[in-house]
């Protein structure tokens, strides 16, 4: 099992910036994928960037790429997502979740956080 805890959500406003964290406990954190998925009122949750077990390479959804950076630190078990340039369709509850590859990670990822609330008010 992993644990997945996020932070750094908030109120913030359109063209702001907000830096969420993901602390994971439980099994060894650098054998797993990572990744942040968002879910606004009334839609479906959808993928946002994924990172892989090294953080050599990243991904990101067409919405947010140039505005959002994935990152980890394995020493640290934490995954972590900048966010710049805020819409205020970036409103949303977000989520962390870890999955063993890299595909899984972008469509049925293992484990999720309970998620941190995001809002862009203009």
């Amino acid at each position: 099992q992993v644990q997945l805890v996020e932070s750094g959500g908030g109120l913030v406003q359109a063209g702001g910036s907000l830096s969420l964290s993901c602390a994971a406990s439980g099994r060894t954190f650098s054998n797993y994928a990572m990744g942040w998925f968002r879910q606004a009122p009334g839609k479906e949750r959808e993928f946002v960037a994924a990172i892989t077990w090294g953080g050599s390479s990243t991904y990101y959804a067409n919405s947010v790429k140039g505005r959002f950076t994935i990152s980890r630190d394995n020493a640290k078990n934490t995954v972590y997502l900048q966010m710049n340039s805020l819409k205020l369709e970036d409103t949303a509850v977000y989520y962390c979740a870890a999955a063993v590859s890299m595909v899984k990670i972008t469509t049925a990822p293992n484990y999720w956080g309970q998620g941190t609330q995001v809002t862009v008010s203009s």
